[in-house]
């Protein structure tokens, strides 16, 4: 395959070979070929730091951005280089970030800084030197409703210290735990091992202020909503959806669809193939979304049929607010008096 040019704005050109291309494909991960054209505009001199900031990235994102790259041989790492300087469990701040344009590669073992282990008493010295720490382990122990064990304290103070979380974000993460647990579990208060798993995903999506908090958890509840919803649809009952149905549902929802055109959808697959294939109805759904239907009304309007004004749900899985959901505030999404007073925690620590 010839190297394949690109042109960009101005006098601007990259350049592709039909290898790198390949292999772009292959790997089928948008963020690996996002960071990589980054690189090649930046001829590869920019630090993870930089590029983080560029993309609007989280540096978690980054790193595991640069791992795919890395396994397809793509770039050229100093792992020195790359991760001196770094606080622990980040990416690094100075990185040699050189696309390859061949497969001569640094095959090193990794690109990350391994998580820094504490001990029992680094931890006890930490919250007897009065710290921030101190205070989120008094609102942890608070909220949670019982003393934290030294492992408990342990994986909060990995949190803290590894992670980088603010203490506000930490505090809010442990509120949303708490929910989701009284929700889905035996009404008991969640783990730390649940919570540090929860913070880990937080730290990857660049959580880190409660705005940004309040952002996720909106969008969070927005998307548990659309997929109950789509499982009425769908006529699924008594189980959540398969990771591969979750994919696909996830994707309609992004497209924008509204339940009342997926329930035509899946009305058609059904008649043509005698079985809700969710693959087949993933085709129409995506035939329609090239021309730009996503409602009930539209497809029949399309079809000819008569115009309807909505779909049968009445609910737009779509929307960016709780509207249609008059528990929108229940379990998980966030309570505006709950941030406000983290707000006011925040405040004071910084104050002190």
């Amino acid at each position: 395959m010839a190297d394949t040019k690109i042109t960009l704005p101005g006098s601007e050109t990259v350049t592709l070979t039909g290898q790198t291309i390949d292999k772009l494909i292959r790997a089928g991960d948008g963020d690996a070929a996002l960071l990589y054209l980054y690189m090649l505009k930046t001829n590869g001199q920019s630090t993870s730091a930089e590029a983080a900031i560029a993309l609007d990235k989280s540096k978690g994102w980054v790193a595991t951005a640069m791992t795919i790259l890395k396994r397809l041989k793509l770039v050229l790492l100093d792992e020195e280089e790359f991760i001196s300087g770094m606080r622990p469990g980040d990416v690094g701040t100075r990185s040699s970030m050189s696309t390859s344009s061949n497969d001569d590669f640094n095959n090193t073992d990794s690109i990350f800084k391994e998580p820094k282990n504490f001990t029992e008493d680094e931890v006890k010295n930490e919250i007897l030197s009065g710290s921030n720490f101190s205070v989120v382990v008094d609102e942890t122990q608070r909220m949670l409703g019982k003393i934290l064990s030294p492992d408990d304290l342990l994986r909060l103070f990995g949190i803290y210290e590894n992670l980088r979380l603010p203490p506000e974000v930490i505090l809010q993460l442990i509120t949303h735990c708490i929910n989701e647990s009284l929700k889905t579990g035996d009404g008991r208060a969640p783990n730390l091992r649940y919570i540090e798993k929860a913070a880990y995903t937080w730290e990857r999506e660049g959580i880190f202020t409660l705005d940004k908090a309040e952002e996720y958890l909106k969008a969070l509840e927005i998307q548990k909503s659309a997929r109950s919803e789509i499982k009425r649809v769908l006529q699924i009952k008594d189980r959540e959806f398969s990771p591969t149905e979750r994919k696909y549902v996830d994707g309609w929802v992004a497209m924008g669809f509204e339940p009342g055109a997926i329930a035509i959808a899946y009305d058609r697959t059904v008649v043509k193939t005698g079985n809700p294939a969710i693959a087949y109805i993933d085709g129409i759904l995506r035939n329609w979304h090239s021309k730009g239907l996503h409602t009930a009304g539209q497809v029949m309007e399309q079809d000819g049929g008569r115009k309807q004004g909505g779909s049968n749900t009445g609910v737009n899985i779509n929307a960016r607010s709780g509207s249609n959901r008059p528990d929108a505030q229940k379990h998980g999404a966030p309570n505006p008096d709950e941030m406000e007073r983290l707000r006011r925690l925040r405040k004071k620590i910084r104050d002190d």
